[in-house]
């Protein structure tokens, strides 16, 4: 284990991620605090990396989309100790985009990626938060469920 950073360190590092565009500068920061045992630090560099690193235009579903496909990546790497992704997720956007993917699983259960996001207090990057940020892509249907999961972790 690294040590500690100092207060000072830790500040200089906060100061640094929060202006910070590069994805892999990021995930260093974030990989550093773990060593150090320091998780707020880490928390603060993947919630940063999880809005710069997607390709696609900040602001829109597909941005959203992809911040909450790597959150989930990240916390299941964390839970196994080894890199997992979401080739099935990966491969259904691929297959029928980023909006159908969201009504998929939105209409169906809980999922374990939904209770890992919220265990980790990331709720908002939960696609059903996902859902409920952009309502005018969504029927009414798939916005009720988003607010019937939700409700259950407030």
């Amino acid at each position: 284990m690294a040590p500690k950073p100092t207060e000072a360190a830790r500040q200089t590092a906060m100061t640094y991620i929060a202006t910070c565009t590069d994805a892999a500068k990021l995930r260093q920061i974030a990989r550093n605090a773990a060593a150090a045992d320091d998780p707020e630090l880490q928390r603060i560099a993947r919630l940063r990396l999880y809005l710069v690193a997607p390709a696609e235009e900040p602001g829109t579903l597909e941005h959203a989309v992809w911040q909450s496909v790597l959150a989930l990546e990240d916390a299941l790497t964390d839970e196994s100790g080894v890199t997992k992704r979401l080739s099935r997720t990966r491969q259904k956007i691929k297959r029928d985009g980023e909006q159908r993917t969201v009504h998929d699983l939105v209409m169906g259960k809980p999922s374990e990626g939904f209770r890992m996001l919220v265990e980790r207090d990331m709720t908002d990057l939960t696609f059903e938060a996902v859902a409920l940020r952009f309502p005018d892509r969504f029927t009414p249907d798939v916005l009720n469920a988003a607010h019937q999961k939700l409700a259950v972790v407030a």
